[in-house]
C-alpha cells in the first residue's frame, strides 16, 4: 500500500545528506509510476505526493495525465487535487492542456458553486488563447450568477481571458459596470480590477465608465467614514485593498476631465488628512491617493498636500517607502517643483543612506531641484557626498554636478571653485569638455586669471596625482606665470590669500611634476608647451627651462623629440619667441539668444578652437583631418617681416609655418550639445519639409515604430557650404531605447564629423530626447545636394534592432 504524503514528508526531512533524499525521492517515484501503471488506486493521493516533489525541484512530468483523470472524476475531492496539479505541473505552452478544454466547460457549467470555483480558478490561472476562446462565453454567463462567489471567480478568470484575446474584451464591458452596485466586497472588488483592466486595454472604454464616478466617490466615502468593521478590518483599516482599487478606478476617470476631478477633491483630502500611515497598509492608501491626485486636475493645494505626504514618507525608516516617496518626487518635481523644494533638506539627508538605490534615486531627484538660488547649497552638498561615494558611481555624480555647476554658477569664480574642488576629488572622471569649458572662462574673464592660476598652483603643489589637475595647472601656469610671481590678486574676506611665489619655485614645480612616477605622455607634452611660454613671462629663468626642454631632444616618443626641437631652435630667436608664445586671444563666446529661459540641456561644448588654448601639438594627419572637417577659427599670424626673418617665406607660408611650429591641441569627439541657438522641435512629415526658425531650418527624416529624428540645420555666418545639424531622437513607444548609436554613409563630395550622442538611452513615452550634432561640409555647394544614408542601431526588451533611411537635404538649404 502506497505510504501517505505525511509519511513522505517525515522521511524526506529525516535524510542526513543530498545523496540519502535524492535517493529516497527515487523510491518514491518508482512506488508512484508503479501503482499509476496497475490500477490507478489512490491516484488523488500519488499526485499529492507528485506535487510535493516538484516543489523540492524535482521532475514530475509522468504524472501530468494523472493529473486529467482526476478531473474527470466526479468527485470533489479528485478534482480539487487535479486542478492543483494542473496549475503546478502545467503551464498555458503544454500541449498536454488541449484536453483539459471539455472538463473546464463542463465543470463550468456544474451545479456546486465548489467546483465552478476550482474550474475559473484554473482558467485564470493556466488558460491559453485557445482555452479563453473557448471558454469566454460560460465565464460571460457567470458573471451574472446570483452566487457572489462565483462572481468573483468569474471576473477574475475574465481578466485572464482579456490578456489572452483582447478582442474578446467588448463582450464583458456592458456586464462589468453592473459589478459597481455589488455589496459582496470580494466581488465588488475583483469587479473593479476587471474594469481597470479593460481601462489600460481600451482606453476609449473610459467614457463609458465617467457615469459612475458618483457611485465611486460615493462608496470610498464610507470606506473612509465607516466605523470599525471586524469582516474587512486590517489593522484598524476597513478593507484597503478596495479603498486601493477604487483610487486607481477614479484616477483614469478623472485624467483630462476636469469636471470628474473637481468630484473628486473632497473624498481625496479626506483620505489623504484622515488615513493613519503608522502602518503598511495606511502608506499603500496613501501611495495610491497620491498617484491619483498627481494624475488627474486637481486643486493647486491638494497637489501640496501630495507632496508633503511624500515628504513623510523620505522620514519612514522602510526602505522601500523611501525608494517609492523619491520615485513618485521625480515624477511630479516638474508639475510643483516649488512643493518638492520644501522637502530638499530631507531628499539631500538620504544621500546618507547606507542603500545605493536610495542614494542612486536621491541623486536624480537633486539635480532636477537645482536652480539660481538654490545652487550654492545644493553643490555643497553633492561635493561632500563626491567625497564618499563608490567609485563606479563617480563618473555620474562628476558629470551632472559639471553639468548643473555650469549652468547656474552665480559668478565666474564660484564656478572655477568648484570645478578646481571636483577636479581635485575625482578628476580622473571629469569629462574634456568641462576642462575645455574650465580653460575658456579663464580665458574670457581677465579678473579671473591671476586667482585662477594661484589656485591651480596651490592644488599642484598638494595633490600631483591627478592628470587633469596637472594638464589645466600647467596650461595656466604656462599661460599666466607672470600673474603667479607677482601682481595684485584679489581674495574674498573669507578666502585665505595665495601669496606671489618666486619665478624659480615655478619652475621647479614644472620639473618635480615629471619626476613623479606615472606621468603621462599628455601631461610631458604640456610641460613642454609650460616652459617655453615661461622663458618670456619668466625670462630670469630662461636658461633653465631652455636646459628643460633639450632634455627631450632625444626621448623615444617622437611627439615629445619634435616638440623639444622646435622649441630649441625657437630659443634662437629672442625677438621673435615673444610673438609666438603671446597669450592666445580667447574665442568668442556665442550670444545667448534666450538666456532668460535657461532650457535645461546637456553641456553645451566649445567651439573647435578653445581647444587650442591648451596649446598642445597634434601630428600632421591629425591637423589635416580637423582642417577637412571642420572650419577651424583663423590664428592671427604675427607681423610679416618678423615671421619672414625666422622662416624666410611668405606671410601666408609663414603663417601655416607658424601652425605647425605651435600647433592646435589634438582634439577628441566632443558630446553632442543643445546650444540655444539650434535647439527646436521637429515637424513631422511623410518627406521633408524644410521649416525656418530663426535662421535654422528643421525637419523630420525619421519616424517609425515609435522613433522620430529631427534635423535642425543651420550654417555659419557667411559660409553656406558649412553644415551644422542638430540630430534630435525622441521615443514615443512603451519601452527605453538602450545602446543607441547612429551610422552615417556620406558621397564622396561630403566631408563629416560626427560627435557622439549625448545618451546612449532614448527614454520612452516621449519623457526626454537625445541630442546628438552632425558637422557636414558640401565641396560641390551648389551643384550636388547633400545626401545622407542613416543607420539607427538600437536594443528594445533587449532585442536589437536597426532602421534605415535616405536623407536629401530640400533645395537651397
Amino acid at each position: 500500500m502506497s505510504q501517505r504524503l505525511r509519511d513522505l514528508i517525515k522521511q524526506v526531512r529525516s535524510c542526513k545528506s543530498a545523496a540519502e533524499e535524492r535517493a529516497t525521492v527515487a523510491r518514491e517515484c518508482a512506488a508512484i509510476r508503479s501503482s499509476f501503471n496497475d490500477d490507478g488506486a489512490n491516484r488523488h493521493r500519488n499526485v499529492a505526493k507528485l506535487l510535493y516533489i516538484h516543489m523540492m525541484g524535482y521532475p514530475t512530468a509522468f504524472g501530468q495525465m494523472e493529473c486529467l483523470k482526476l478531473i474527470v472524476s466526479p468527485y470533489y475531492s479528485d478534482k480539487r487535487i487535479g486542478y492543483l496539479g494542473l496549475m503546478l505541473l502545467l503551464d498555458e505552452t503544454s500541449e498536454v492542456l488541449t484536453l483539459v478544454t471539455n472538463s473546464l466547460q463542463n465543470d463550468l457549467n456544474h451545479t456546486n458553486q465548489f467546483i465552478i470555483g476550482l474550474a475559473l480558478t484554473a482558467l485564470g490561472n493556466i488558460g491559453s488563447l485557445g482555452i479563453a476562446q473557448d471558454c469566454a462565453q460560460d465565464v460571460e454567463k457567470l458573471l451574472s450568477s446570483s452566487n457572489p462567489y462565483i462572481r468573483k471567480k468569474a471576473a477574475l478568470a475574465a481578466i485572464r481571458i482579456i490578456r489572452k484575446s483582447p478582442e474578446l474584451a467588448d463582450s464583458f464591458m456592458v456586464k462589468v459596470l453592473t459589478v459597481i452596485n455589488e455589496k459582496n466586497h470580494g466581488a465588488l472588488l475583483t469587479g473593479i480590477t476587471l474594469i481597470i483592466e479593460l481601462c489600460e486595454l481600451h482606453p476609449e472604454f473610459v467614457t463609458s465608465i465617467k457615469k459612475l464616478n458618483p457611485v465611486l466617490v460615493k462608496m470610498l466615502k464610507c470606506l473612509v467614514q465607516s466605523g470599525y468593521a471586524p469582516e474587512y478590518d486590517v489593522n484598524g483599516v476597513t478593507d484597503p485593498f478596495l479603498q486601493v482599487k477604487i483610487l486607481r478606478l477614479l484616477r483614469y476617470i478623472g485624467t483630462k476631465d476636469a469636471v470628474a476631478a473637481e468630484e473628486m477633491n473632497e473624498i481625496l483630502a479626506q483620505v489623504a488628512t484622515n488615513t493613519e500611515s503608522a502602518r503598511n497598509v495606511g502608506n499603500a492608501i496613501l501611495y495610491e491617493c497620491v498617484q491619483t491626485i498627481m494624475g488627474i486636475d486637481c486643486e493647486p493645494g491638494l497637489r501640496v498636500l501630495a507632496v508633503n505626504i511624500l515628504g513623510r514618507f523620505l522620514m519612514n525608516k522602510d526602505n522601500n517607502i523611501r525608494y517609492v516617496a523619491l520615485n513618485t518626487l521625480h515624477k511630479v518635481v516638474e508639475a510643483d517643483i516649488q512643493a518638492v523644494q520644501r522637502h530638499r533638506n530631507t531628499i539631500v539627508d538620504c544621500l546618507k543612506d547606507p542603500d545605493i538605490s536610495i542614494r542612486r534615486r536621491a541623486l536624480d531627484l537633486i539635480y532636477t531641484l537645482v536652480n539660481d538660488s538654490n545652487v550654492r547649497v545644493l553643490v555643497r552638498e553633492l561635493l561632500n557626498f563626491l567625497v564618499i561615494a563608490d567609485v563606479h558611481f563617480r563618473a555620474d555624480i562628476v558629470a551632472k554636478l559639471c553639468w548643473v555647476t555650469e549652468k547656474y554658477a552665480p559668478s565666474k569664480r564660484w564656478h572655477f571653485d568648484t570645478i578646481l574642488r571636483v577636479i581635485s576629488i575625482a578628476g580622473s572622471f571629469v569629462p574634456e569638455e568641462v576642462l575645455a569649458n574650465l580653460v575658456t572662462a579663464i580665458a574670457q574673464t581677465p579678473d579671473l586669471q591671476g586667482y585662477a592660476v594661484r589656485r591651480l598652483y596651490a592644488a599642484l603643489c598638494r595633490d600631483m596625482s591627478q592628470a587633469t589637475l596637472q594638464q589645466v595647472a600647467l596650461w595656466a601656469i604656462g599661460e599666466y606665470g607672470e600673474l603667479l610671481v607677482g601682481g595684485a590678486v584679489h581674495f574674498e574676506a573669507e578666502e585665505e590669500p595665495i601669496q606671489p611665489v618666486a619665478p624659480e619655485q615655478v619652475v621647479e614645480i614644472v620639473e618635480r611634476l615629471l619626476q613623479t612616477p606615472f606621468v603621462g605622455l599628455t601631461v610631458q607634452q604640456y610641460a613642454l608647451s609650460a616652459a617655453i611660454k615661461l622663458s618670456t613671462r619668466l625670462p630670469t629663468c630662461a636658461l633653465r627651462l631652455k636646459a628643460f626642454v633639450e632634455r627631450y631632444r632625444t626621448n623615444i616618443d617622437v611627439e615629445l623629440q619634435q616638440r623639444s626641437c622646435e622649441y630649441t631652435n625657437l630659443f634662437q630667436w629672442e625677438s621673435v619667441r615673444a610673438h609666438v608664445v603671446d597669450h592666445i586671444p580667447p574665442p568668442e563666446e556665442k550670444p545667448d539668444a534666450d538666456a532668460d529661459a535657461k532650457p535645461r540641456q546637456q553641456m553645451v561644448a566649445p567651439p573647435p578652437d578653445v581647444l587650442s588654448l591648451l596649446n598642445t601639438a597634434m601630428p600632421a594627419a591629425a591637423s589635416a583631418t580637423i582642417t577637412n572637417t571642420v572650419a577651424a577659427a583663423p590664428i592671427p599670424a604675427p607681423a610679416p617681416t618678423v615671421i619672414s626673418q625666422l622662416f624666410g617665406a611668405t606671410p601666408a607660408a609663414a603663417a601655416a609655418s607658424l601652425s605647425t611650429l605651435v600647433p592646435l591641441a589634438p582634439t577628441r569627439a566632443l558630446p553632442a550639445t543643445a546650444s540655444p541657438e539650434v535647439v527646436g522641435a521637429g515637424v513631422a512629415g511623410a518627406a521633408p519639409a524644410a521649416v525656418v526658425t530663426g535662421g535654422s531650418s528643421s525637419f523630420t527624416v525619421f519616424q517609425k515604430n515609435g522613433l522620430t529624428c529631427t534635423f535642425l540645420v543651420s550654417h555659419p555666418p557667411g559660409q553656406p557650404h558649412l553644415y551644422n545639424v542638430n540630430v534630435t531622437y525622441s521615443n514615443s513607444s512603451q519601452d527605453a531605447f538602450t545602446d543607441f548609436s547612429l551610422k552615417v554613409a556620406v558621397p564622396k563630395w561630403i566631408k563629416m564629423q560626427l560627435n557622439s550622442a549625448s545618451d546612449c538611452v532614448v527614454p520612452p513615452n516621449n519623457a526626454g530626447s537625445v541630442v546628438q550634432l552632425v558637422r557636414l561640409v558640401n565641396t560641390q555647394h551648389g551643384q550636388s545636394p547633400v545626401v545622407l544614408k542613416l543607420r539607427f542601431e538600437f536594443k528594445s526588451r533587449d532585442q536589437p534592432l536597426m532602421e534605415q533611411t535616405d536623407v536629401t537635404f530640400p533645395p537651397g538649404l
